[in-house]
């Protein structure tokens, strides 16, 4: 059995015409046979092919799955065959118009059996438009045909049919679904078949673009295509019986997008950035711009060219760039690019695609941005021929002159930047030129100093350059060299001592008043009207020395003594001033050593000073050493020996030189009473004349225990306070005294305080203290405005703070005037509250307006309806005999002082 596939009437006739004729096929053999399933393979693929493409695949059919089979290709240098089948470019080549033909082997490694099959590549017509991606898209077509490896005839083999691609053009507009072929088997006359596909585009996703009538078999396609998205699909189309059973083998059918210009050229970037040096020839590369189209590139609709449509600015030329069309490669056309006068220029690029064709391509833009770069074309140039400066002698480090240059070549680079070096006219080295970063100026500067006396003027040769070399052809002019001027000032210098320092050699003990030496200094101003110079001592650490102020003769004020502090190694040094009379005046010092030689004066010591040993003759030595200040040969050796007088030194004691410096003393006898001894002796050292003198060495002797260790007490003195220790003890007592004092001070004070806040009575006795703390004469809810400062003890007050007599309770201030009251004594004796008592009622009585309550002041007003009464009816001088105040006693004991005063009857 096979597949028919014919085209229906529905496609458009560019297409139809692939299958204008229904495919016929012959039935497959039902027998396995090895071998390449056809004897020519056909393909059609692309006119350009590049290296590595894929453009076929033969299929190869193996009866036995174990076999290895190995593929060639006749012309391997263009072609070679993996090992899967697939046929691939070896180099990139253009295919001609004429089929090119190949043979394509497959060898059995085991048993070296050999299979051949022919390909014929033919190269796809222009319209076609199918892209190297859809050549890429591996076609399985089998034209078998072989030859075995010792048979010369080729014989002919039975063969499946192979649906050819089918082409279809993208952005369809319908109407859908659009009938594509149909596909059939020849057993459909005997069997009742069911035809289905399936692969992406079917069954799979995308779904539902491709659709299978599944009795007659038209394929159909339901929406427009793009080829951007998915450029080829890969179906395969089914055929079985009403119970599902498989009648064919499955074919494939490869369906093919064809690119239509649905897109327009897209810039990678909108706006390029590109340099080309100033002065560059034409043909200069500058830049590359570049864009892409997302239609097929391998047809028309991909193919972009460029081209410059517009310059800005257009001098020295309106066409100073060009643009290779094919690459975007932008070179220079035309000479005379100068940074100086035109710094960057604007270029609009366009690219178009159907390979530039301005009526059916479709174009788009992008702006390329040129910036002229600084190229070393301009020298340096001095602004004058000729710069002046000065600068004072002996001075350094000093900016004597500026020298100006202009450049025009681009600021701060290295072909602004200048340099400078000294051509001539200073052959001794004392000036640099540093550059100014900021402003390219030359800072003429002095390093060595300058003596006015031996060089009055220099003239500098001067050269500027750039810190990169001139473009090629360009020369420095003259205005590139320039000469400096600089004039030197004299200034007042430092008169300086010769030799300095000076040594001089003397003997110690030189005396007082001796002329020890002169030293002078000299005036380098030899061009100054100057008088002479002065001189005076600046150091003199021993006092020793005195200098003349005009002559500068040196002489002694005290004996030189090798032997002071103020001599080190043998050496005294001294410091002088020698001063002129300029403007301003200027001094030198000048430093005097002096180099004492030693004498014999000063006589050995013995050391230590004291020493101690036993009463016993063994252990009993005692080293000591012999000290003199002198040096040699006026020291050591030395020699040591004891005094004839007093006989008991020799007699007692003995002493043994051990060496030039050291001797060793102990005793004559077997015993000596412990005790401290004053031990003379004789050390004589080696001088010419010899100098000696007797130390005494006080020797304690004491008892001894086995280790020659002394054991008694008798060193220790009597203890005895000092005179700072009793000061600081008589200090302690002052000071515990003094705190006693201000304790005691402090007590007292504090009884008084205590005292002064004491009540006036007892506290038994104090009715007003009874009433403010227990608070049980209280008035009622009519009497709360009253003064409280009333009841407070009178000798706690101020004086002029005791509340005027005249004052009076708010809710009854008498309308006529105050009478003033005598003044009252501001606190009564603290013992006798009866007193008190009555001096109220007195006061009471002498105002004739107050209400009999009127006294009540001093303990305020107890309000209205109180069980107890009112104290208003205490009875007064006037009217006392006609109160009974027998009541009180019923009151307790708070009120029995009352109760006595006024309820005992006339008494």
């Amino acid at each position: 059995s096979c597949y028919l596939l014919s085209c229906p009437d529905s496609i458009l006739h560019t297409f139809c015409l692939v299958f204008q004729a229904p495919i016929k096929a012959t039935c497959e053999d039902l027998s396995c046979k090895t071998g390449f399933p056809e004897d020519v393979h056909s393909a059609v693929v692309s006119r350009s092919v590049h290296g590595g493409q894929p453009l076929l695949n033969v299929r190869f059919r193996s009866c036995d799955g174990n076999k290895k089979i190995h593929f060639g290709s006749s012309e391997p240098g263009d072609f070679r065959v993996g090992e899967d089948g697939v046929v691939y470019a070896e180099r990139s080549f253009q295919l001609s118009a004429e089929p090119t033909e190949f043979v394509v082997s497959a060898q059995d490694k085991e048993t070296q059996q050999e299979w051949q099959m022919r390909v014929k590549l033919t190269p796809e017509p222009a319209f076609t438009g199918a892209s190297e991606k859809d050549q890429r898209k591996i076609e399985e077509i089998i034209f078998p045909w072989q030859q075995y490896k010792h048979s010369s005839p080729l014989k002919r083999q039975k063969r499946d049919w192979v649906i050819p691609p089918i082409n279809l053009p993208e952005n369809s507009k319908g109407p859908f679904p659009q009938e594509l072929v149909r596909i059939r088997s020849d057993r459909d006359k005997s069997l009742s078949l069911r035809y289905s596909v399936t692969g992406p585009g079917a069954d799979q996703p995308p779904t539902g673009i491709f659709i299978i009538n599944p009795i007659s078999g038209q394929l159909s396609v339901t929406k427009p295509l793009d080829r951007e998205q998915i450029a080829s699909f890969h179906l395969r189309a089914h055929a079985v019986d009403v119970n599902g059973n498989q009648v064919e083998n499955p074919i494939d059918i490869v369906i093919n997008v064809i690119d239509m210009n649905d897109n327009r050229p897209e810039f990678l970037h909108q706006v390029w950035n590109g340099t080309v040096p100033e002065g560059s020839k034409p043909g200069t590369y500058v830049m590359t711009v570049t864009a892409i189209d997302a239609d097929d590139p391998n047809a028309q609709n991909g193919m972009l060219r460029y081209r410059i449509l517009s310059q800005a600015p257009s001098s020295p030329s309106p066409n100073m760039f060009t643009i290779n069309n094919e690459t975007g490669d932008i070179i220079t056309v035309a000479a005379g690019l100068d940074r100086e006068k035109v710094q960057q220029y604007t270029l609009i690029i366009q690219a178009t695609d159907m390979e530039g064709n301005p009526t059916y391509g479709l174009s788009n833009t992008a702006t390329a941005v040129i910036a002229v770069t600084d190229v070393n074309d301009n020298p340096p140039e001095f602004t004058a021929m000729t710069f002046y400066g000065e600068v004072p002698e002996n001075r350094v480090d000093v900016i004597v002159a500026n020298l100006t240059v202009t450049d025009k070549d681009q600021p701060h680079t290295p072909a602004w930047n200048a340099l400078y070096r000294m051509t001539g006219g200073d052959p001794t080295g004392r000036f640099t030129i540093l550059t100014d970063p900021n402003s390219n100026d030359g800072l003429v500067t002095v390093v060595k100093p300058i003596d006015f006396e031996t060089n009055r003027m220099f003239v500098l040769t001067v050269a500027a350059e750039n810190q990169v070399p001139l473009a090629k052809g360009i020369q420095h002019p003259p205005q590139s060299t320039a000469t400096v001027s600089i004039t030197v000032i004299d200034v007042n210098e430092s008169p300086y001592f010769v030799p300095n320092p000076k040594l001089v050699r003397q003997e110690e003990g030189l005396m007082a008043g001796s002329m020890l030496t002169t030293f002078t200094a000299q005036d380098p101003d030899r061009y100054m009207q100057q008088t002479s110079l002065r001189y005076s001592k600046l150091s003199d650490p021993a006092n020793w020395l005195k200098i003349d102020p005009v002559n500068g003769q040196i002489t002694t004020t005290a004996v030189l003594d090798r032997e002071s502090i103020y001599v080190q190694n043998n050496m005294y040094n001294a410091t002088f001033l020698a001063s002129d009379n300029g403007i301003p005046p200027m001094s030198g010092t000048g430093t005097l050593q002096i180099y004492l030689l030693d004498i014999n004066d000063n006589a050995p010591q013995v050391h230590p000073k004291e020493a101690t040993t036993c009463e016993t003759l063994q252990p009993n030595a005692i080293n000591i050493t012999a000290v003199d200040p002198d040096i040699d040969p006026n020291a050591g050796p030395f020699a040591f020996e004891l005094p004839d007088t007093p006989a008991s030194i020799k007699r007692n004691w003995t002493i043994v030189r051990i060496s030039g410096d050291h001797a060793q003393l102990s005793l004559r006898i077997r015993f000596l009473e412990a005790g401290i001894y004053d031990v003379p002796i004789v050390i004589t050292d080696s001088g010419n004349p010899h100098a000696s003198s007797t130390s005494l060495l006080k020797v304690k002797v004491c008892q001894c225990d086995l280790n020659g260790d002394c054991t008694d007490v008798d060193r220790i003195v009597g203890a005895g306070l000092g005179t700072g220790a009793i000061i600081a003890i008589l200090l302690c007592i002052i000071i515990l005294l003094i705190l006693v004092l201000m304790f005691v001070v402090w007590m007292k004070r504090r009884d008084k305080e205590r005292q002064a806040k004491q009540l006036l009575i007892d506290p038994e006795d104090d009715v007003r203290d009874n009433i403010l703390k227990y608070d049980e004469e209280g008035g009622g809810e009519e009497d709360q405005d009253y003064d409280l400062s009333q009841l407070q003890q009178p000798d706690t007050l101020e004086p002029d703070a005791i509340k005027p007599v005249g004052i009076r309770r708010l809710d009854e201030r008498p309308i006529h005037a105050e009478p003033q009251y005598p003044v009252r004594s501001a606190a009564p004796h603290p013992g006798d509250i009866g007193d008190f008592i009555n001096e109220g009622l007195k006061a009471a009585d002498n105002d004739p307006t107050a209400p009999p309550y009127d006294s009540l002041l001093v303990f305020d007003y107890e309000g209205s309806g109180s069980t107890a009464g009112s104290l208003s009816s205490l009875n007064s001088s006037s009217s006392g005999g006609e109160q009974d105040y027998d009541y009180l006693n019923d009151w307790g004991p708070r009120f029995k002082k009352l109760a006595d005063m006024y309820g005992g009857g006339d008494d």
